[in-house]
């Protein structure tokens, strides 16, 4: 949540993931203001979900367009549940103002959560959250220990 909890962090990913890479192209799209966007595209570079890549246009000074490093890309799967529930909730009521399509089919892009077994979940409720391997419980003195079996 400390990179996506910032404000203007998820417009900043969505601009990207449209096309826009370069700098004044979002600043001009989004109305961010400068030192805003430039904090965020920092705070992007700084957790690898953005890499900087050089260009020139002719007779300018060298500039970085923003692209979306293997970890900025794994994103996309939140984007698009992100805005499925605002196409749901906050949408005009003539419907949402862009879809996202498949290239191949053309039918809409979807989000949807699936086990490792391949079962489609409906709800939060089908989901029984447990302590991964990663996870310490506090022991009474305080020491971290770590969760079995």
């Amino acid at each position: 949540m400390e990179i996506l909890g910032e404000r203007w962090t998820l417009v900043v990913l969505r601009e990207i993931f449209s096309g826009l890479r370069r700098f004044e192209e979002m600043r001009e799209r989004t109305n961010i203001p400068r030192q805003v966007l430039a904090n965020r595209l920092a705070l992007l570079l700084d957790h690898g979900i953005l890499r900087r890549h050089p260009y020139q246009e002719p007779g300018a000074r060298a500039r970085y367009e923003y692209r979306l490093t293997p970890k900025g890309f794994d994103l996309y799967p939140i984007l698009v549940a992100v805005r499925e529930w605002g196409d749901r909730y906050l949408a005009d009521p003539e419907g949402p103002s862009l879809r996202h399509e498949h290239r191949d089919c053309g039918a809409e892009v979807r989000a949807e959560l699936r086990c490792e077994a391949g079962h489609r979940l409906e709800s939060a409720r089908d989901v029984l959250p447990r302590p991964g391997p990663g996870a310490h419980l506090r022991t009474e003195a305080g020491a971290p220990a770590t969760v079995s079996g």
